[in-house]
């Protein structure tokens, strides 16, 4: 990449990410809001992004690979406290990043199934569960826990005190890595 490429790739990235941070909802952020916010064209981000979802998906695969790999999950442990701590993470990563997240989960054509990270995320839980429990239905019950951490439901439960998110989270992985005949 060039490097006046690269630096305008930054300077737009940086440009998104203020505004998501300051937004309530995504539509709020325009690629013109953009364009002017980094100081560049509307053209420069249609060529380094291709459309606003390139733009949504640059920025939270950007946002996430440091946040993972500052603290990488590890790989050691029991299958079900690796899940636990991966799901928490996501979790408060979409809390800390919550607008980004609601505009990236929508962006595969509305649905958070079709985004580029989930089949990653899909596969380690799916691995997790599978090292747990060789007889479960790994791929659904990945499916499952991953619907528990979708952006919308982390907005929807933002802000309530009677929710107690970490406990229902813990709750939810112990009955999935609990062997289906304990009943």
């Amino acid at each position: 990449m060039r490097a006046d490429k690269a630096r305008n790739r930054e300077i737009v990235l940086a440009a998104a990410g203020r505004l998501f941070d300051a937004a309530n909802d995504p539509d709020e952020v325009s690629m013109d809001a953009v364009a002017a916010a980094a100081g560049v064209g509307k053209g420069t981000l249609f060529r380094g992004f291709g459309d606003r979802l390139g733009l949504v998906r640059a920025l939270y695969e950007q946002r996430s690979a440091q946040e993972f790999a500052a603290r990488p999950v590890g790989d050691d442990g029991d299958p079900a406290e690796r899940a636990l701590e991966l799901l928490t993470r996501t979790w408060r990563f979409k809390e800390r990043h919550r607008v980004l997240g609601l505009a990236f989960e929508r962006a595969g054509h509305g649905s958070p199934y079709t985004n580029a990270g989930y089949d990653w995320w899909h596969a380690e839980l799916a691995g997790l569960i599978a090292a747990a429990r060789a007889d479960a239905p790994a791929g659904f019950l990945a499916h499952a826990l991953l619907a528990a951490v979708r952006s919308d439901l982390v907005e929807h439960l933002r802000g309530r005190p009677d929710t107690d998110v970490h406990a229902g989270l813990q709750d939810l992985v112990r009955s999935v890595f609990r062997d289906g005949k304990q009943r």
